[in-house]
C-alpha cells in the first residue's frame, strides 16, 4: 500500500495521455481513487500524501476531495502580483512574469468553478486535511484584469469538517480564493493570499478557527476575512493590506479576537460588523487608513462613506481597546464633501466598552460616534470631550485629558 504519492510520476489508468502538466486535477482526483481502494477498512485508514513538485501544472479538472488525513504540499507558494504584471505596459526586461514554485494554473474546462472542493456525506465530517506550499493562480480576470471577478474558486470546503489546514500557500488572482462552510478547528496560517476578490470565508457556521500570521489583501469587491455566524474565532498576527471593501467583516458572530494585526486600508469600514455580534475583542491593533495610490484603481471605491468609520461596530458588550487608528486622508477626498470622518462608529448595541485607543489624524475626526440606538457604552480615554458625538444619553464618558 502507498500513501505517499508524486503527481508527476502517477499514471493515470486508461489515459496515457493525461499528466500533472496538462490536467494535474485528473491526476489527483486518480491518486484519491487509488488511496480510498488501497484503504478499503474503516479502522486502519491512514490517509496519504500527494506531492506537487516545482513545476507549472495546468488544472483543467476540479480535484474532489471526500477522504480524511490527506495532505497535498508542494516545495513554495510561489506567489507573485499579477496585477503589477497586467497594469505595466512593457515587462520585456522583466526576469519572470508567472508566479512560480509548485504552481497551479485553474484553466477548469469541465464547467465547474473551484480548483478544489472539499466534501462528502454522512458520518463523520472529514478531518485533518491540510493544503501546504504551493500556489494556486486564477490566471486572469474579465472583463478586465482589474475586475476581481472570475468565478474562480481555489479551495471550497463545502461540507462540515474539523481540524482542516491550509499552511504556507500561495492564492492569486481568484475571485474567491478560501471559502470554508461548517469550520471547526480550522486553521489558516503563514500564507500569502493576494490580488483574490476575497480571500477567507468563512459561511455557514464555523467554531474555535484561526487565521493567523497571513499575508492578506483582498480587492475592492469582497473580504479579505469575512466570517458569518462564527464563534470563538481568532484573528491575530496578520498584515492585511488594500484593498478590500472591509478587512475583517463578522456577521453575527460572537466572542472573537482580533489581535495584534496590522490593518492598512482604502475605505471606511476597515473593521465590519453586520447584524447581531456579541462579546467580540478588538485589542492591539495598528490601522492605517489612507487613500488609493494605484492610478489603474482610483476609480473604484467600496459604496461606504467616511461617517460609516474606520470601524463599524455592531452588537452587545464588544470591546476596542488599545488600538492605534492612523488616518490620512486629504480633507478633498473625504465623502460627503466637508463631513467630518468618523473613526469609531458604534451603530447599535448594549454596553460596548471604547478604552484608550489613540488616534493620529491630517485633519479634525470625531473618533468615536454613537449612534441613537445605543445604550450603555463606555468610553474612556478615546478621545477629548468634543471628539466624541453621541446620538444617545445613555452612555459614560472619561474624555482623554
Amino acid at each position: 500500500m502507498s500513501t505517499v504519492y508524486d503527481v508527476t510520476r502517477w499514471t493515470i489508468p486508461g489515459r496515457p495521455g493525461v499528466n500533472a502538466n496538462n490536467d494535474i486535477g485528473a491526476v489527483i482526483n486518480s491518486i484519491i481513487a487509488d488511496v480510498k481502494a488501497s484503504q478499503p477498512g474503516q479502522v486502519s485508514k491512514p490517509g496519504a500524501v500527494i506531492y506537487i513538485p516545482p513545476g507549472d501544472y495546468s488544472l483543467k479538472t476540479r480535484v474532489v476531495i471526500d477522504i480524511s488525513y490527506l495532505q497535498i504540499k508542494g516545495s513554495g507558494h510561489g506567489f507573485a502580483s499579477l496585477s503589477i504584471r497586467y497594469n505595466t505596459a512593457d515587462t520585456s526586461g522583466w526576469h519572470e512574469l508567472s508566479p512560480g514554485a509548485s504552481h497551479i494554473k485553474v484553466e477548469n474546462t469541465d464547467g465547474n468553478a473551484e480548483a478544489f472542493l472539499v466534501t462528502r456525506s454522512g458520518a463523520p465530517r472529514l478531518a485533518a486535511i491540510e493544503f501546504r506550499d504551493f500556489c494556486i493562480d486564477g490566471v486572469s480576470f474579465t472583463p478586465n484584469q482589474n475586475s476581481y471577478r472570475n468565478g474562480k474558486i481555489g479551495i471550497r470546503i463545502a461540507s462540515d469538517n474539523d481540524a482542516l489546514k491550509v499552511a504556507g500557500m500561495g492564492f492569486v488572482y481568484l475571485e474567491r480564493a478560501l471559502v470554508n462552510n461548517g469550520a471547526d478547528a480550522f486553521n489558516v496560517t503563514d500564507n500569502f493570499i493576494a490580488e483574490c476578490g476575497s480571500c477567507v470565508e468563512l459561511t455557514g457556521a464555523s467554531q474555535a478557527s484561526k487565521i493567523t500570521n497571513n499575508l492578506i489583501g483582498a480587492g475592492f469587491v469582497g473580504f479579505s476575512i469575512f466570517a458569518e455566524n462564527t464563534e470563538g474565532l481568532l484573528v491575530q498576527g496578520n498584515n492585511i493590506f488594500p484593498r478590500g471593501r472591509s478587512m475583517v467583516h463578522l456577521k453575527t458572530s460572537n466572542r472573537c479576537s482580533i489581535t495584534g494585526n496590522r490593518f492598512q486600508g482604502f475605505y471606511p469600514g476597515m473593521i465590519d460588523f453586520e447584524g447581531v455580534n456579541k462579546e467580540n475583542l478588538i485589542v492591539g491593533n495598528h490601522f492605517r487608513r489612507v487613500p488609493e495610490g494605484f492610478p489603474p484603481l482610483q476609480g473604484y471605491n467600496n459604496g461606504k462613506d467616511d461617517l460609516y468609520g474606520v470601524i463599524h461596530l455592531l452588537g452587545d458588550n464588544n470591546m476596542f481597546s488599545g488600538n492605534l487608528i492612523s488616518f490620512d486622508v486629504p480633507a478633498s477626498a473625504v465623502t460627503p464633501a466637508g463631513a467630518t470622518p468618523t473613526m469609531v462608529l458604534v451603530a447599535g448595541g448594549d454596553a460596548n466598552f471604547i478604552s484608550n485607543n489613540h488616534v493620529v489624524t491630517n485633519i479634525a475626526t470625531n473618533h468615536v460616534v454613537l449612534d441613537a440606538g445605543t445604550t450603555n457604552t463606555k468610553i474612556l480615554d478615546s478621545g477629548t470631550a468634543e471628539q466624541v458625538v453621541a446620538y444617545s444619553a445613555s452612555y459614560a464618558l472619561r474624555p482623554t485629558p
